[in-house]
């Protein structure tokens, strides 16, 4: 498979530059624009992160324009890490520039992690088409931070490891009961997916509508 063309590009954000990566579908796509977020800034993630770059490739692949950018105080991202809210405004400030640059009027929302918990925080300012969330961090996780990740669509398709020892499966399933929202569990997979990553990609795939 042909690589899909990348930009790397700053742009204006509410607290300085944006660090943002567009992977471009190939000629003849189009059908939209997922917003990637990537997981906890403060203990090393970026939008390197390999579920990151594992979400942006699955909608390269299902025809979107994926933007991955760098959170505040990652990369040549300016700013400091706001727990959320802050990298929240960040998101939203892309999705402005996708609909001027792209035409992208409800973007697909996908992130992993404390990225994934962001894009639930973003999705009550924006009418997503869809959502994608990985070990989605909600209630108290590792190191003692905890996290009140908003409701989402009904459509929206969650992913979680059995064995995440960071976001405990039991928050998720805490988090989406009320909401009445199936969790697809991946067996024995933990919170970074190692040697498990082609399973988010063929879950996202299979489950989209074409």
């Amino acid at each position: 498979m042909t690589r899909a063309p990348v930009e790397r590009v700053l742009l204006d954000g509410p607290a300085g530059k944006i660090d943002c990566v567009i992977d471009l579908p190939g000629a003849g796509s189009g059908r939209g624009v997922a917003l990637i977020a990537h997981p906890h800034p403060l203990f090393g993630g970026s939008l390197d992160n390999k579920v990151a770059q594992t979400l942006a490739k699955t909608f390269v692949e299902l025809g979107y324009v994926a933007l991955r950018p760098n959170f505040r105080g990652v990369g040549a991202s300016v700013g400091e890490h706001d727990e959320g809210r802050g990298e929240a405004d960040d998101l939203v400030a892309i999705l402005d520039y996708a609909r001027t640059r792209f035409h992208a009027s409800t973007p697909v929302l996908a992130g992993f992690s404390f990225g994934a918990y962001v894009q639930t925080l973003v999705a009550r300012r924006v009418q997503p088409a869809r959502m994608a969330l990985v070990g989605v961090a909600a209630g108290f996780v590792s190191g003692g931070r905890g996290y009140t990740a908003e409701p989402v669509p009904a459509n929206s398709i969650v992913i979680h490891g059995e064995l995440d020892e960071t976001v405990p499966l039991a928050n998720v399933l805490a988090w989406a009961r009320p909401q009445e929202l199936p969790i697809i569990v991946v067996p024995g997979a933990d919170h970074f997916f190692h040697r498990r990553l082609h399973l988010i990609k063929s879950i996202i795939k299979g489950s989209w509508q074409r």
